[in-house]
């Protein structure tokens, strides 16, 4: 069940839902998958079945959103509709069908002694999750927990409070119908800052901590939490339209990564033109992303061909906008490009245009980031498109998991070994 504010100062409600959470924990690590996958097919029926409720709550925190004027980005995040809701039931059972993690036994071998050694793959424990305005990652959030076999504290944005209480109302008390633990999902009730700050400090019962949501969010988790962190700081995601590329598909590729939804962080902030294409390029980009309603901020050098576009800076080459707005630059070489958004990136999600399976593979090791795409949109940066059901977040970490986290980057091992009497000598 949801804590409530009656229980007392923020720093006690906290300490409570930790404490909870941990006993929560210890019984979802040996329970069946049989029962996970029944409670998560029940979760997506009755988030589908009360999809009026959702719309309901979301309306809340629309209604608070305009009247504290926040972005069209911002906004666009927040808002649930009956496809978003869809989305969110149909992730539910893709979760649900994936293979569970726990209890996998592999690296199996055996000593001179006869005693056999293995790791087994276990649940990390309690998992805290901070994030912004998407309401969804309620839903995928707590269902990757569930199937994985972690407790999950959830601290979603002030600005979706309605919102978030309400799918994780939906999916806890379900969820216990189901067979569950009681406090295997929870949200904190409050908007008060505190509850975080307190929160990060609690490494007694929550082993692991995933912000989400903007660079300053992020920075604030990795400054206070005492409790291990994994994270991204910006999506920064660059294409690189090398001399070889098909003109017409890099085209495609860039349209779709900057507008199909622009405040994510996988939309693509940054593309490089390799010179030799530039002129015949840039035109016809400029053409096409202007239609769509993208403000173009482009290198002196773009600008001697289409001498409109808005001139951009240094700090337009580092910019995570969220929003349409793209910056454009000219590059000379394969290696310029890959020298260039290893320097000015933020290692998330990058891509090359080319037919030149060489300078594909050049691209995808040297450019030090933890998606690399050869012909393909930033946006398919997702755990759902990579066959993973959903994801927890982007990692652009380099230890424990890097990239997309799925239901294995929300395990951890322990070694396990199987013995005959055998002592040390």
């Amino acid at each position: 069940m949801l804590p409530s504010e009656s229980l007392g100062a923020t720093d006690d409600l906290i300490r409570t839902m930790a404490q909870n959470a941990r006993r929560a924990s210890r019984r979802l690590a040996s329970i069946t998958p049989q029962i996970k996958d029944t409670a998560l097919l029940a979760m997506a029926d009755d988030l589908q079945a009360r999809q009026s409720e959702l719309l309901k709550a979301n309306s809340r925190d629309l209604e608070a959103a305009g009247a504290a004027d926040l972005s069209r980005a911002m906004i666009d995040r927040l808002t649930l509709n009956k496809k978003r809701i869809q989305d969110m039931v149909e992730s539910l059972r893709k979760v649900a069908a994936l293979d569970d993690p726990v209890g996998e036994i592999w690296d199996v071998r055996v000593r001179p002694n006869g005693m056999t050694v293995g790791r087994m793959r276990v649940p990390i424990g309690v998992i805290a999750i901070v994030y912004e305005s998407r309401p969804n990652v309620t839903s995928d959030a707590a269902s990757l927990c569930v199937k994985s076999g972690n407790a999950v504290i959830l601290r979603g944005g002030k600005e979706a409070i309605h919102s978030n209480r309400k799918i994780a109302e939906i999916m806890e008390t379900t969820g216990r119908r189901a067979g569950l633990p009681e406090n295997a999902i929870q949200v904190i009730p409050t908007t008060d800052r505190a509850a975080v700050l307190t929160m990060l400090k609690l490494s007694e019962w929550i082993d692991l901590v995933i912000p989400r949501g903007g660079k300053s969010l992020i920075e604030m988790v990795v400054r206070e939490s005492t409790i291990p962190v994994i994270k991204h700081y910006e999506g920064n995601c660059y294409i690189y339209v090398d001399e070889r590329a098909n003109l017409d598909m890099a085209l495609s590729l860039i349209v779709n990564a900057k507008t199909q939804r622009p405040g994510v962080c996988n939309a693509v902030e940054t593309v490089l033109v390799h010179e030799s294409v530039l002129e015949c390029f840039l035109p016809r980009l400029v053409e096409a992303l202007r239609a769509k309603g993208v403000e173009i901020r482009a290198s002196e050098r773009c600008r001697a061909i289409v001498p409109d576009l808005v001139p951009a800076t240094e700090e337009d080459w580092r910019t995570e906008y969220l929003d349409l707005i793209l910056a454009v630059n000219s590059i000379g070489s394969l290696e310029e490009a890959i020298e260039f958004i290893n320097t000015f990136g933020s290692h998330h999600t990058d891509a090359i245009v080319t037919e030149d399976h060489s300078r594909a593979m050049a691209f995808l090791r040297g450019v030090d980031s933890s998606c690399v795409f050869v012909n393909a949109s930033t946006r398919l940066s997702d755990g759902g498109e990579f066959g993973m059901g959903c994801e927890i977040g982007i990692s652009t970490d380099k230890l424990h998991a890097r990239g997309p986290m799925g239901l294995r980057e929300l395990t951890t091992s322990k070694f396990i070994v199987l013995g005959s009497g055998q002592v040390r000598t």
